[in-house]
């Protein structure tokens, strides 16, 4: 585990300095990089290429759980610690299925994070064991509890997903085709799209449904 090479991404920037104290208080542990958002924790862990990602979930731009898919998918050696503010079985499943490896509360993070740091150095996952009990349970009852409004949402693709964030945070149609490089009539089309898949009928609503669903912060 000497030198393990972090990557950290929160948009806050006092709660970055504080993992980043804490992370570089283990002697060989160096935090390589920072970020504000989503997107540029994929374009900077593209670059320098980290040991391990620490991740907050509710990321502008690009939510955590959708920038740890594409990191973990340019980069499966580099590992994936989400912090979250909240606990739930649908969450847990959403980061394992992201592939992430650990997952653990912020308020818990100056005792569980270096712990959850040194399993993922060692090729092993962290889950708290609230975590690991929802987990474990949500398997179990997979395919017999699952909400309709679940289902529709696991059905989203990736670039469906950026976009609702993007839709959500405010953005228009044109405006989401520059940041992803699209064209606008393509954008148009996956926004009626989303809108038919979750059967929602106007941008307030989408809106409750990301903060619902933790893709933007409210």
């Amino acid at each position: 585990m000497s030198n393990l090479r972090i990557l950290v991404a929160d948009d806050h920037d006092i709660i970055r300095r504080g993992l980043r104290a804490l992370l570089s208080s283990r002697p060989g542990w160096v935090v390589c990089a920072e970020a504000a958002t989503g997107r540029e924790a994929v374009t900077l862990a593209e670059e320098q290429k980290p040991d391990i990602v620490v991740m907050d979930i509710s990321m502008p731009d690009l939510n955590g759980l959708e920038a740890a898919r594409k990191i973990r998918k340019q980069l499966p050696r580099t590992e994936v610690v989400i912090l979250s503010l909240h606990y739930s079985d649908q969450l847990v499943r959403e980061v394992v299925d992201a592939g992430a490896r650990a997952y653990i509360m912020k308020s818990d993070a100056d005792r569980d994070l270096l712990i959850a740091i040194e399993a993922l150095a060692n090729h092993r996952s962290f889950f708290t064991s609230r975590a690991a009990e929802m987990l474990i349970d949500g398997f179990c009852r997979q395919g017999t509890l699952t909400e309709p409004r679940v289902l529709m949402r696991n059905r989203l693709t990736s670039r469906e997903r950026e976009i609702v964030q993007l839709l959500a945070e405010g953005s228009s149609s044109k405006e989401v085709a520059v940041t992803l490089g699209i064209s606008v009539k393509t954008a148009e089309t996956h926004r009626a799209n989303i809108m038919r898949k979750l059967e929602l009928h106007s941008v307030s609503e989408l809106v409750r449904y990301a903060v619902r669903n933790q893709i933007i912060e409210p």
